[in-house]
């Protein structure tokens, strides 16, 4: 009598995805918290076992490795628990092409207060706008142009950035509000923006880009700060960035010191290679105003490569002080930084600036299976790679789930411990907890093998 074995895929599925995580489990098996250069407690919030955790960037830099194979989990015992991370910061994500969208004014009364203007609309099937009203009639010459209604709608991927252009006849800082709607009845925050149009040494210098926080919504509402001097706009684009995956915060660093090359010429030494999004630097001096080009390299033999521009000011109109002192880059992995300023508008001072640079921030998840509190370790040059794939630590993952399971986040500073030396060799006699789970993870492999085998056989005689 011969018996046939029909391995279903799920059946397969599991068995590879439990060899993998039987092989973290091993590649982690001997380590503790002492073997790393800092832990830090962590505090989680929700029901579990799965928590998510955003690594600021100092326990990045406290990494003795490039990929974060150094990362570990600990309960309460010293044992590892199974991880994964979850975003790769060496990947810079690349938005799309920016896109055009229609605006319409936003008029109230010139004496109404601060509130936004109470308008009706008229909207296709779609959701497309059609046409925009205040709700009630405001007498010729009395009106006030509030702001600007940008119609999203046609746009299904988070937004990343807007640009914007206006009558040539209004030169000077323009900053207003952002809020986002997907009804035009709740809004939602999404911070100030600033834009400039400037003369400068016989020629306009213009900053147009608004960065938006990475999210989705089908309309959009700017309210200008200062009503009376609102421009006209003649263009409103909006780049959006084409994932499935939620767009992670950034993390910013801690203040990074700099010299000067020469006049206008700032230099910057990263405590590491970073994938920069953005730098903001320190501009103390006032009425500073400044066309800048940043360049960056991984260290002193590389040469320097164009990695972004800017307009940096630090300027009074009416009686305020207003400042833009932050430019947006790809995300390509530098160690150094270089700034150059245009010195005709008096540059950025005769002292480098203050640097602070933000990356994005990189997420770990992982499953709690023992005893809290739950501990962050990182720094050791010596840990193998225990991090396995998110469909092996949470079965069904799809790209929404991580918004729907626990956070953690780190309790304190990073404690930091002597650093982490290669690990002991392995002492004499038997070290019979790695035997036993070096012995379970042979019989995985060996059940895997069989499953597979039995699975091929059964086909060939089904055909």
């Amino acid at each position: 009598m011969t018996i046939q074995f029909f391995c279903r895929p799920q059946l397969l599925r599991s068995a590879l995805l439990g060899a993998t995580l039987l092989s973290a489990m091993v590649a982690s098996a001997q380590e503790t918290p002492g073997d790393f250069a800092s832990h830090a407690p962590l505090q989680v919030t929700g029901e579990g076992p799965w928590y998510r955790l955003e690594l600021p960037l100092a326990v990045q830099l406290d990494s003795r490795q490039s990929d974060l194979a150094d990362v570990r989990i600990f309960d309460a015992q010293g044992n590892s628990q199974p991880y994964s991370v979850v975003y790769n910061p060496t990947q810079p994500h690349q938005p799309s092409t920016p896109v055009d969208v229609k605006w319409f004014p936003l008029y109230d009364n010139a004496d109404a207060s601060d509130t936004a203007p109470i308008i009706r609309v008229e909207r296709s099937a779609s959701g497309a706008l059609l046409d925009v009203q205040p709700q009630s009639d405001i007498e010729a010459g009395e009106e006030i142009l509030r702001g600007w209604l940008l119609d999203t709608s046609s746009l299904q991927d988070p937004l990343e950035r807007l640009t914007l252009d206006w009558s040539t006849e209004h030169e000077g800082l323009q900053r207003f509000t952002v809020e986002a709607s997907d009804d035009l009845q709740t809004w939602q925050a999404w911070g100030e923006g600033q834009v400039a149009r400037l003369s400068f040494a016989d020629e306009l210098v213009e900053q147009r880009d608004v960065a938006l926080p990475g999210r989705t919504a089908r309309y959009l509402r700017l309210l200008w700060k200062a009503p009376h001097s609102a421009p006209t706009l003649t263009s409103a684009q909006l780049t959006s960035l084409h994932t499935n995956t939620p767009s992670t915060p950034v993390t910013w660093s801690q203040p990074i010191e700099g010299s000067l090359a020469a006049p206008g010429n700032y230099l910057w030494e990263l405590p590491g290679a970073l994938p920069v999004e953005q730098l903001k630097i320190d501009i103390a001096q006032a009425n500073s105003l400044a066309p800048a080009n940043v360049y960056g390299r991984l260290d002193s033999n590389a040469p320097w490569e164009a990695i972004g521009s800017g307009l940096l000011y630090r300027l009074l109109q009416n009686g305020e002080t207003m400042v833009q002192d932050e430019v947006q880059l790809p995300g390509k992995v530098v160690r150094q930084l270089r700034l150059e300023v245009d010195e005709r508008g008096s540059g950025l001072g005769a002292q480098a600036p203050h640097l602070r640079v933000a990356v994005r921030a990189t997420q770990v998840v992982f499953k709690a299976q023992g005893k809290r509190p739950f501990s962050l370790a990182v720094g050791n040059p010596s840990a193998s790679a225990a991090s396995v794939p998110l469909l092996t630590l949470i079965p069904d993952y799809d790209a929404q789930s991580l918004t729907s399971i626990g956070v953690a986040t780190p309790d304190t500073t990073p404690i930091k411990t002597a650093a982490a030396a290669p690990l002991p060799p392995a002492p004499a006699g038997i070290d019979w907890k790695r035997a036993g789970l070096w012995g379970v993870l042979v019989l995985g492999f060996i059940l895997l093998g069989w499953i597979a085998l039995s699975s091929w056989r059964g086909s060939r005689r089904g055909s």
